[in-house]
């Protein structure tokens, strides 16, 4: 065989084992490179895609504390928020049951007075009381708004379920049907809330007299013409 036919021979088996001609195919060191080249390429690979993934979840982390964080602090808020409008009920509202006990002994005190007869001639000692009692009754008025205590007007104002309780009905043609015309117990209100309902009588029309008779003659009559 000559040179030539043998150089043929070495190619073609190194292009069909894809092998170094330097090496012969008799472990190529070279083609142990290029695999350990490939090999390092496809872990740097899976390493960057892990690497990639972990962060994704990291981030995804991040999110959920920031979003967690967020809630915990409106919470935090609203928590602050109804404790400091309980505060400030607890300052308004906490002398509520006191005051409304001493509105029974302004209710007396008025009623003594408004049944102490003016008209007739009285001692000065009796006088210098009523004045006295005046006076008392002015201050004791005095202080219940001092602490935001306010009487609930009911005279001539219309009938309201949310601070009147009716008590009775008084016929008035004069007014409108539904309006206060009578005062039996004042009531009181405590910074805009109820403290004590006020009792009152309400205005309702009369029944009108012509009517009445017309409903008699007309029973009168069908009982004539049923007998008839």
């Amino acid at each position: 065989m000559t040179q030539k036919e043998e150089k043929e021979k070495k190619e073609s088996n190194f292009s069909s084992d894809k092998t170094c001609p330097i090496c012969e195919g008799q472990g190529c060191e070279c083609s142990q490179k290029e695999d350990e080249k490939e090999t390092s390429i496809e872990i740097d690979k899976n390493i960057s895609e892990k690497k990639t993934s972990k962060d994704e979840m990291l981030k995804e982390e991040i999110e959920n504390l920031k979003e967690e964080k967020i809630r915990l602090l409106a919470e935090m808020e609203n928590l602050r928020k109804r404790f400091e409008r309980e505060k400030i009920d607890t300052i308004k509202f906490g002398s509520i049951n006191l005051a409304r006990d001493i509105l029974s002994p302004g209710d007396n005190l008025e009623r003594a007075l408004d049944a102490f007869p003016e008209d007739e001639e009285h001692t000065q000692n009796i006088k210098n009381l009523v004045d006295g009692l005046k006076m008392v009754l002015k201050e004791y008025k005095n202080i219940l708004e001092k602490h935001g205590v306010k009487k609930i007007e009911t005279i001539d104002k219309k009938f309201d379920h949310n601070f009147h309780q009716a008590m009775m009905e008084i016929e008035k043609d004069d007014v409108d049907e539904g309006t206060v015309v009578q005062e039996i117990q004042s009531g009181y209100t405590m910074h805009d809330r109820l403290l004590r309902a006020a009792m009152v009588g309400v205005s309702k029309k009369t029944s009108s007299g012509e009517d009445d008779v017309e409903n008699k003659e007309t029973n009168i009559d069908g009982q004539k013409s049923s007998s008839d």
